[in-house]
């Protein structure tokens, strides 16, 4: 049974998931622009992720005033209740920018530091999934009410369907375009989504056997990562510790441990 508390966030971040997602769905202007930029001048912010930030701190802070956030576009406040709301309004803001369906709302609610709740909206896919720790996790789309996620039967790792993504900073880049190009010869195939978020809910639905990137922070993995969890896989970064800048991996259990070895031998965390 579901604790009454993170009901309430659940809803709460699943309400905000929708609203913002309506957002930027139905209210992406025509001539959509650069806002700013942040790590390079291909990293970019638009006016509507500004504004979905803001809705959904606006319509969490006025149900819970006492409560943290940590916003990607600038939302950082400590809180007093013990509640931190880690989001980030639109994950694969490039994709977005061009009109590429694959994009998303992340919203994860932390209680005394750890995720407890954890809502990604697809507006473009119809589907939204979504977590609470030890209930496991689930989606609604085009189907009839919520559906629980699973993650696939492992693969041989050469039977492996992996997703990756690439920093905006080109040195990184180029580090990890090398790294990519030594895995790919011991997988399926990679594909590259431009949203980790939604990399992490595939691996949870299935669509996935694992995900892995260098360089995420937190209001990028934060939902995705409990979600894939809740649906059976493994997530960390590096050998022993969770997903951070240096690496974030998911997969299910049987290609975790060999890919982030690979990962690991190939210095996938460092420049």
């Amino acid at each position: 049974m579901t604790d009454p508390l993170h009901r309430e966030l659940l809803d709460l971040a699943q309400e905000a998931a929708r609203r913002a997602g309506e957002l930027l769905r139905d209210g992406r202007p025509a001539d959509l622009a650069v806002a700013r930029t942040k790590s390079s001048p291909i990293d970019v912010v638009t006016e509507m992720d500004i504004a979905a930030e803001k809705l959904i701190t606006d319509l969490i802070s006025g149900v819970r005033p006492e409560d943290g956030f940590l916003g990607e576009e600038g939302a950082d406040t400590e809180g007093t209740s013990g509640i931190r709301w880690v989001i980030d309004p639109l994950d694969g803001t490039v994709n977005y920018l061009y009109g590429l369906p694959t994009w998303a709302v992340s919203i994860a609610a932390e209680q005394d530091g750890e995720t407890v709740v954890g809502v990604v909206g697809a507006p473009m896919r119809g589907e939204t999934y979504h977590a609470v720790r030890g209930a496991g996790a689930w989606a609604t789309g085009a189907w009839e009410g919520e559906r629980a996620l699973s993650c696939r039967p492992a693969p041989p790792l050469d039977q492996a369907l992996v997703s990756t993504g690439f920093n905006y900073v080109s040195e990184v880049r180029a580090h990890q375009a090398e790294v990519a190009a030594r895995l790919v010869p011991l997988l399926r195939d990679i594909r590259r989504s431009g949203s980790a978020a939604v990399d992490l809910c595939d691996v949870a639905c299935g669509r996935l056997d694992g995900y892995y990137e260098r360089g995420l922070n937190a209001w990028d993995f934060g939902a995705g990562d409990l979600i894939a969890r809740e649906a059976g896989a493994l997530t960390g970064g590096r050998s022993g510790g969770r997903p951070s800048r240096d690496l974030t991996v998911a997969a299910t259990p049987g290609v975790f441990e060999p890919l982030q070895q690979l990962l690991e031998d190939f210095g996938a965390w460092h420049d």
